[in-house]
């Protein structure tokens, strides 16, 4: 123990030195969760990370979301019977990273919209041009039994998609109009908040500078590597590299157990200062992961 409070300390020491060097890793908790929606978001088969977009009073129904041959109400309906959902349900389809979801206008690119305290938490960390998210939620696999899609096995924290920014919409003069259709560009919803600067909207980089081959923003294929939840525990219990041990991620810092990392139950944005370790655990997911756009 004295070993591990010695790394946390020299660990914490380094931070408050350097945290104007790295870049910062923000995991952004997204999609259906036991509040909104409900149900996991499934796996599927073939390795597809389908994040649910939650339930809203936004334009966009789940019936006009696309997935292979299906639209996203009828894959809820299948999976989940019993769900609430219906033809005339909308969705907030953010952040919005795969091109095929839905008809978009010419010079579409992904992108992710953020207000309220979870912005207030991203602008206290000082989240720039450069910073990555890490988008994750509830995930469960699935398999096709008798022509359905049903659910198989354990509930489990999963990264599926990632954006680095490359630039940050605070105006809402300064939307682009292949934006105007994102839902945090929506004026009569977000009026107030464009107004009083607690509105946001984050544009993906051209590339990715932990690897230049790949595009700044993206959805990835599943692997082990993406699974956060610790094997064995409960989805909000985490398990990183050993070298990443100590160092704090916003909403719990002291959340580090011997075994595990104990996530904060309630936020959307954790960040953690892109310390040496904690890049090198990001480049490794790169590297096993295929990505899907």
């Amino acid at each position: 123990m004295q070993i591990i409070f010695i790394h946390i300390i020299l660990t914490l020491f380094l931070i408050i030195f350097v945290k104007k060097i790295f870049m910062k890793i923000i995991l952004s908790r997204k999609g259906f969760d036991s509040k909104f929606g409900g149900m996991a978001s499934p796996i599927f088969p073939d390795g597809t990370l389908l994040s649910l977009p939650i339930p809203s009073n936004d334009d966009v129904k789940f019936s006009e979301l696309k997935w292979a041959e299906k639209n996203y109400l009828d894959l809820i309906q299948e999976l989940n019977p019993k769900s609430s959902l219906n033809s005339l349900s909308t969705c907030h389809l953010d952040p919005d990273l795969r091109r095929s979801t839905i008809p978009r206008p010419d010079g579409w690119t992904s992108a992710f919209g953020q207000t309220g305290s979870a912005l207030s938490e991203l602008r206290k960390h000082n989240i720039s041009v450069g910073d990555i998210f890490l988008f994750f939620g509830w995930f469960k696999n699935t398999e096709f039994i008798n022509g359905k899609l049903k659910y198989q096995g354990k509930d489990l924290h999963v990264i599926y998609g990632y954006l680095q920014v490359g630039e940050i919409i605070e105006s809402q003069l300064n939307i682009p109009n292949h934006l105007i259709h994102h839902p945090h560009a929506n004026e009569e919803k977000y009026k107030n908040a464009w107004n009083n600067k607690s509105n946001a909207i984050f544009i993906p980089s051209n590339n990715l500078s932990l690897n230049p081959n790949l595009a700044g923003s993206g959805t990835f294929k599943f692997n082990q590597k993406l699974v956060l939840t610790k094997d064995g525990y409960s989805r909000s219990r985490w398990e990183f590299p050993q070298e990443m041990y100590g160092i704090p991620v916003s909403h719990n810092p002291n959340g580090w157990k011997e075994n595990y990392f104990q996530s904060a139950a309630i936020g959307q944005e954790f960040v953690i200062e892109g310390l040496p370790p904690v890049i090198d655990w990001v480049k490794s997911i790169f590297k096993s992961s295929k990505i899907d756009f």
